[in-house]
């Protein structure tokens, strides 16, 4: 029988199949063997033990169009990453490690922002053109209100997007806006699961139709990106359009003379604070290599 993995917990798989619901999985110990682990996402083929207690072994991981390493996830389309426009205030570098790290990944990233309502229009404008003009698509909305959320709808459609952001953004509010149903269309799921209220503390796939699916992830505080620091400027897409212009080759546009880059930031032409996260994440990945 094949099924999706919705959820991994203490050794344990949790596989949707479209007629007969969720089984408990183990799984095969020659994917230990072969360095394999189930991610949340893959699509499987797995041996019913008992069918009245709905268990059965994992035999095989199909294969994955793709596989992220932060979230640990696979079969993802695109990423939808929600930060707060205030309360709390939003940590655009803790944002910015996320593009790049979703960048790296080859993934595609739509960035909300949450509890507009409590910012003014100016401010909100602010965060958004940053964004924006990086060529990100941004979407503002506001829980609370039930405004915005309809635009993040249409974007899900049709794929399989992993959602993040830090603790307290409202995520969840956004989640159970979308399709508050969710956990009565997988039968049974919330008990065999042990869905927590509030928090979540593991990755977690909902469907919201047979091929619209959302991964609901741990809230994030801290993100390391790795990757060697002559790569990062590849991530930074805003710097493209100037660093050819740039004189010496390989310019990092931090302290080389006559960088482009670095004219186009004082020309306001890049958002200071993308530029300032830039040369953070640079000397962050620069140290660390170095000790």
């Amino acid at each position: 029988m094949k099924g999706k993995i919705i959820k991994g917990i203490a050794g344990f798989y949790y596989i949707y199949t479209p007629d007969k619901g969720v089984y408990e999985c183990k799984a095969k110990g020659i994917f230990r063997k072969d360095g394999i682990k189930p991610l949340v996402g893959d699509n499987v083929e797995i041996d019913i033990l008992d069918e009245d207690k709905k268990t059965g072994n994992i035999i095989e991981i199909c294969e994955r169009t793709n596989a992220l390493i932060r979230p640990a996830v696979s079969n993802v389309d695109q990423a939808l990453v929600i930060f707060a426009a205030a309360k709390p205030t939003p940590n655009l570098n803790l944002l910015d490690r996320f593009l790049i790290s979703m960048s790296k990944q080859g993934l595609k990233c739509i960035v909300c922002f949450n509890k507009s309502d409590i910012v003014s229009e100016k401010e909100l404008r602010v965060i958004m053109e940053t964004y924006v003009n990086c060529g990100y698509k941004v979407i503002c909305t506001s829980a609370l209100r039930n405004e915005g959320v309809e635009a993040i709808r249409k974007e899900l459609y049709g794929k399989t997007t992993v959602l993040a952001g830090p603790s307290g953004v409202g995520k969840s509010s956004i989640i159970n806006i979308i399709d508050p149903d969710a956990n009565m269309q997988v039968g049974g799921i919330s008990d065999k699961i042990q869905r927590g209220k509030h928090t979540t503390r593991h990755s977690e796939l909902r469907m919201l139709n047979e091929d619209t699916f959302i991964m609901d992830t741990p809230g994030f505080s801290s993100l390391y990106v790795e990757m060697d620091k002559e790569e990062l400027k590849e991530h930074f897409v805003e710097f493209n359009e100037f660093a050819d212009d740039c004189k010496f080759g390989g310019c990092v546009h931090i302290n080389e003379p006559k960088c482009a880059v670095k004219d186009a930031l004082f020309e306001g032409k890049i958002s200071k604070t993308r530029y300032e996260n830039y040369k953070l994440l640079y000397n962050e990945i620069n140290d660390k290599k170095r000790y």
